[in-house]
């Protein structure tokens, strides 16, 4: 699937540039509506990428996503729970209820307009709270999913050469750097190349924060970071996107265990799965 020229044109900042009559067009094409939703942070990652970090990435995922499937491109939510960075100066966090209910309303109005399934692409780890939206929605009969997921994340890293597993590259790290790297490079200032910082046992994280671990407030290998990396990151994780979209825009939402039963339906991420272990962590998208 592949979008038009002018709409990946009209996608090339943070806020999308549709107008209602781009919405209604693209709308009268698809049977389903799937409208993405990006959301960030505004938090510390270190002294060289910008407190925006997790909204450009997750911007950066929706943007690619939106040129390639035909689906309602969203501007982001740009805070959101931060709370683990609450030491360094800059960072401001909303409660979870208020994400909760942010993301909840944003879906009713959606459906009230016609568009009736949400993916949310977060970028921010301490976002837990939205895998309970998404798992509320769809108990309810509602369609929403949540991307990347862990899978999704453990495969692009394979794909784009990342050498730092998804446990260390916590935080400001080789996927994070490589991807303003890429596609917001004039964000970057100096200083990535010597800000290297490692912690993999972070079992306190909730209890303490981020500052019982890092002084720079860097956890990851950030040196190793370059723009094609960043490159070939996004382009795994809207491959990977497919499965997500076919999944929501289906007829009838599959009963439980029949995704794995039919194999038509691959689970959003089974690909990885085949090829490398699981770490059960993500880049700043699901921890820092």
């Amino acid at each position: 699937m592949s979008g038009s020229g002018a709409r990946a044109a009209a996608a090339h900042g943070v806020l999308p540039a549709d107008t209602t009559e781009d919405v209604r067009k693209r709308g009268a094409g698809v049977s389903t509506q799937v409208a993405v939703l990006p959301v960030g942070s505004f938090e510390q990652h270190g002294a060289y990428l910008p407190l925006a970090t997790d909204t450009l990435v997750a911007c950066a995922v929706a943007r690619e996503i939106a040129a390639a499937y035909p689906v309602h491109l969203l501007p982001p939510v740009t805070v959101s729970c931060s709370h683990e960075h609450a030491a360094w100066p800059g960072t401001v966090s909303i409660s979870s209820t208020t994400l909760h209910a942010i993301v909840r309303d944003m879906a009713d109005s959606l459906r009230r307009s016609g568009v009736e399934a949400l993916v949310v692409v977060n970028g921010h780890g301490g976002n837990y709270v939205l895998g309970n939206v998404v798992q509320e929605a769809s108990a309810r009969g509602e369609r929403m999913a949540l991307f990347p997921a862990a899978e999704d994340w453990e495969a692009a890293r394979e794909r784009a050469g990342v050498v730092t597993s998804l446990l260390t590259d916590m935080h400001a790290g080789e996927i994070e750097t490589s991807i303003l790297l890429h596609a917001h490079p004039e964000f970057l200032r100096p200083g990535h190349e010597t800000a290297d910082f490692t912690a993999d046992d972070r079992r306190h994280l909730l209890t303490t924060g981020m500052s019982a671990y890092t002084e720079s407030g860097v956890i990851g290998r950030p040196s190793l970071a370059t723009a094609e990396k960043g490159k070939s990151l996004l382009a795994s994780l809207v491959e990977d996107f497919a499965p997500y979209f076919e999944l929501l825009t289906s007829g009838e939402l599959p009963a439980s265990g029949e995704l794995a039963a039919s194999g038509e339906l691959a689970a959003p991420g089974e690909l990885a799965a085949r090829e490398a272990p699981v770490s059960g962590e993500l880049p700043g998208a699901v921890r820092g």
